[in-house]
């Protein structure tokens, strides 16, 4: 009688922890799902932050003379800090732990982005940005 017992004891052990392990490996593939997830969409907003740069500055060298506007690019994306600059005609985006990146070209400007508030003007012919 002891022995069914056992075995018994046995037969749930090895059936918890088969769900057990079925319940890790579930929860294993949905969170590298959401990490992708996450990932594609930080990738979206760098790419549409310096796509906002690159636009301001398209739309400011085919302005004419006297051209003066205000825009404003987050402070963080999703959370992440990250830098943005200009340089060799290429706007740079970068988060901080350099998982996501994007350069794009822009035409020939003076001075550089700021996290947050910018002011883009055209004088003398000259894009003049901050």
């Amino acid at each position: 009688m002891e022995n069914k017992k056992a075995q018994s004891g046995i037969e749930f052990l090895v059936l918890v922890g088969v769900v057990f392990f079925l319940f890790i490996g579930y929860l294993a593939f949905i969170q590298e799902g959401m990490s992708d997830k996450i990932d594609r969409n930080v990738d979206a907003k760098v790419k549409e932050t310096a796509l906002t740069v690159q636009n301001e500055i398209n739309l400011a060298v085919e302005s004419s003379e006297g051209y003066y506007r205000e825009f404003i690019i987050p402070s963080d994306i999703n959370g992440l800090i990250y830098s943005a600059s200009i340089n060799d005609s290429l706007i740079y985006v970068r988060t901080d732990d350099g998982r996501h990146a994007i350069a794009l070209p822009v035409k020939n400007i003076t001075g550089d982005v700021i996290i947050g508030g910018n002011v883009i003007r055209k004088e003398d012919g000259i894009v003049k940005l901050n």
